[in-house]
């Protein structure tokens, strides 16, 4: 039996405000703050409310949308990932909305929300920065609507299908690489610590210097938002509280490029002095001077994978598990590790 719809008075009623002021958040209205409207698309989502929602008989067909959301769609590896997602998506004869978190969990929730009132058959996403828990998520479980995350998910859901890199490994391969280069003070610059992707290449840092009998620091290991001033600053306080280094490995090529822009600044040789690995391999770490080792994700084939698994959870429903697939990454030598050998 077809479950009765949720209203705007329903919202308006567990809200404790005027339904009129629910209709007008709900069609984005200037009479209205964008905080009103913030908590009224987070509660229309909590509650399963659905714009425009059609006929039963209509309802139980595919509308054959898919739903992307992405925390910068500027970032090569995303930008990458949609390509790859838009392949899958077309061939299959699917449509594709793409949205960008900007990094943002209350950004990220509004954007789910409007998903589930569009009547997205499925979404694929890779999680904000913010996003500790994915309580905005839950309903997509909850109600049957496929999920499938890539490169980035949330703990909180284990169970939900994924496609990720090999991000201990592709990190520990890095360091590795800097230790045979000579590097002996390799400091870290790494992400947020509730994202799997920057605890994992965290690990693999932590990993190789065990293999190597090198000593782990915890000075040497810094945690922001990998900002191209924030790996300029970091090298700045390396520096002024003349903490001893000779090697870097960054969490992505951003923050890399910006302890490089410090590095060069002050005429601090690279890579003799200090020499450098980051990850993702942006076009400008190919062209910058020297140009930047990192590593190379493949988001095209991570985006058609994912997308490829979304329609087959789509189409099929109950016949598909849910599970994980994990992508090599691979490293990409440039000049700015290799460092000459000593002796």
């Amino acid at each position: 039996m077809e479950k009765n719809r949720v209203t705007i008075y329903e919202i308006a009623k567990a809200l404790g405000i005027d339904s009129s002021t629910v209709s007008r958040a709900l069609n984005d209205s200037s009479r209205v703050s964008q905080k009103t409207k913030n908590k009224v698309l987070k509660k229309a989502g909590e509650l399963g409310y659905q714009r425009n929602m059609l006929a039963s008989n209509l309802r139980k067909s595919r509308g054959n949308t898919i739903g992307v959301v992405v925390p910068r769609i500027a970032r090569h590896f995303f930008s990458e990932s949609i390509s790859g997602i838009e392949d899958a998506a077309f061939s299959a004869g699917y449509n594709v909305l793409i949205c960008q978190s900007l990094e943002q969990l209350e950004r990220e929730q509004r954007i789910t929300a409007n998903l589930i009132a569009n009547q997205v058959d499925g979404i694929l996403i890779s999680i904000s920065m913010e996003s500790n828990d994915c309580e905005h998520l839950d309903y997509f479980e909850k109600h049957h609507i496929p999920l499938v995350f890539f490169d980035r998910y949330c703990k909180s859901m284990p169970s939900s299908s994924k496609v990720l890199g090999d991000d201990f490994r592709a990190s520990r391969d890095a360091v590795e690489h800097l230790v045979r280069n000579g590097c002996t003070r390799i400091a870290h610059l790494s992400g947020p610590q509730n994202l799997e992707i920057y605890r994992n290449r965290f690990l693999g840092y932590k990993a190789a210097l065990e293999h190597h009998m090198l000593p782990y620091d915890e000075q040497l290991v810094v945690v922001s938002r990998l900002m191209e001033e924030d790996g300029y600053g970091v090298m700045k306080d390396f520096y002024e509280r003349k903490t001893a280094i000779d090697g870097v490995f960054s969490a992505n090529d951003t923050a890399a490029i910006g302890a490089m822009k410090y590095l060069k600044e002050h005429h601090i040789g690279i890579p003799d002095e200090i020499a450098l690995v980051g990850f993702s391999n942006e076009p400008v770490s190919e062209v910058i001077e020297p140009a930047l080792s990192t590593i190379d994700q493949s988001g095209f084939a991570m985006g058609k994978i994912a997308c490829e698994l979304l329609i087959e959870k789509i189409e099929k429903r109950e016949e598909v598990e849910n599970r994980t697939i994990t992508l090599e990454a691979s490293f990409v030598e440039r000049a700015s590790s290799l460092r000459k050998r000593k002796g």
